[in-house]
């Protein structure tokens, strides 16, 4: 009885917002010990708290340059919880359990169901595996690329330590970077010319960003699109919207601004890069300060989106504004049900979509409240900050280092929710779906 009742109350939702927090925690710790940083000085723990969030949620947000202040130690820590959190925890202790010869039992195959968005039980133990091999073999080549162009310029054992970190920090959609060698919070910008370093590094967000189920779909039907599960078919129509769509937009805003002075060739990257950044990568190759009002709203709608279930983005998911959008369209013109590719979506789906939808926005628009209250700062720039936390994505305009404790508090939470999901937040405190104690009588209402 007392197992039944603890495995009612240990719901997979709560390991997972335990299991995140217990990372966050065990990071924190080792941010804050003098190794961690240059100076051989304690951090201050709310600032480490702040930096282990945003490793492990994957956003990228700083409150310090991660190459001027933080040592070779403390930046394999950083980058450590950055494979840790954009993986899951879940994918990492079942490839152990995988590598021990372990048996997975069916509680924590409904886990891993859970943690990887995975839409059947079937096969996930070998969905893990390839997770854990595409990882490697993506990150491999991403890094042997960089370190292309990295070595000529940093010399071979740097050159290498430096294609590597940002091989798995553009995989997992991060946003650290190791360029404050260069400029402090520089980020990418030195190499805003660079073709193989852009392409490179856009193509690992992308592939981290579609999602592990795709990826799996990919592997079984090669390029036979018919073939592909609809959540395929959403998520890669969509992102290919989203992206070049995202792009023209940008070279739209921009062309005059911070992409002025530009020759065709570096306008088309910055264009893509910006609009590629903003599926959570956090990277940026133009100055995000500098940006017109226009571009800074489309960033913030484009991180509010993020990239797909499953995958190592934040944000709603593509899936989630695709199903809103086929919902809101069927409604007007008076359709029952939402018909999307010559499928129907239930309406669980739906149902999902909107919770998610409404609840983020929610948090965002108190978090936005909570910090206005203590900061007075711009509204263009805190919005785009607080996507940026919610989204995971790590864009920002400066603000993160102007932040008192409590708006840093503010964001990380942001943060924490954006990784693990806010619905899966929220249900961590309610526990299991019930039914309401009493069917009361339906009575309509006047709505919109």
């Amino acid at each position: 009885m007392k197992k039944l009742k603890k495995e009612i109350w240990f719901t997979h939702a709560r390991k997972i917002a335990i299991g995140f927090f217990i990372i966050i925690i065990v990071g924190t710790f080792l941010l804050t010990l003098p190794i961690s940083g240059r100076r051989g000085e304690w951090t201050n723990p709310v600032d480490a708290l702040f930096t282990a969030t945003s490793a492990t949620c994957v956003t990228g947000l700083a409150v310090f340059d991660t190459y001027q202040y933080w040592s070779v130690f403390g930046q394999i820590v950083i980058i450590t919880l950055i494979q840790i959190g954009g993986l899951g925890f879940i994918t990492f202790g079942v490839g152990f359990s995988i590598f021990l010869k372990q048996r997975i039992g069916l509680a924590r195959r409904n886990l891993i169901q859970e943690s990887v968005s995975a839409l059947k039980l079937a096969g996930v133990v070998k969905l893990v595996r390839k997770i854990i091999i595409g990882t490697a073999i993506f990150e491999g080549i991403g890094a042997v690329v960089l370190a292309i162009r990295f070595i000529p310029k940093m010399g071979l054992a740097v050159g290498i330590y430096n294609a590597v970190f940002h091989s798995i920090s553009a995989f997992c959609n991060a946003g650290f970077d190791l360029m404050g060698r260069y400029e402090e919070y520089s980020s990418l910008t030195a190499y805003s010319g660079d073709i193989v370093i852009n392409i490179t590094i856009m193509l690992l967000i992308i592939i981290g960003g579609l999602g592990f189920i795709v990826w799996d779909d990919i592997w079984h039907n090669r390029l036979k699109f018919r073939k592909y599960s609809l959540h395929s078919k959403i998520v890669i129509i969509s992102t290919t919207v989203l992206v070049f769509g995202g792009a023209i937009l940008f070279g739209i805003f921009e062309h005059n601004n911070t992409m002025a002075g530009m020759n065709p060739v570096e306008t088309v990257l910055a264009s893509l890069f910006a609009s590629v950044t903003t599926r959570t990568a956090g990277f940026n190759t133009i100055d995000l300060g500098a940006m017109t009002q226009s571009s800074k709203l489309l960033t913030d709608v484009l991180m509010f989106i993020g990239g797909s279930p499953g995958s190592t983005a934040g944000g709603i998911k593509t899936t989630s504004i695709v199903v809103m959008i086929c919902y809101i369209g069927a409604n007007l013109n008076g359709i029952q049900g939402v018909n999307i590719l010559g499928r129907r979506i239930s309406e669980e789906d739906v149902k999902k979509a909107s919770v998610v939808m409404g609840i983020n926005m929610g948090i965002a628009v108190v978090a936005l409240i909570a910090i206005t209250a203590v900061q007075p700062f711009n509204m263009d720039d805190l919005l785009l900050e607080v996507f940026s936390a919610i989204g995971t994505v790590g864009l920002s305009t400066g603000l993160t280092r102007q932040l008192t404790t409590f708006s840093k508090l503010v964001i990380i939470f942001l943060m924490y929710c954006g990784r693990i999901g806010s619905t899966t937040f929220a249900t961590s405190f309610i526990g299991n779906k019930r039914r309401a104690p009493v069917q009361y009588p339906v009575e309509h209402i006047n709505v919109g």
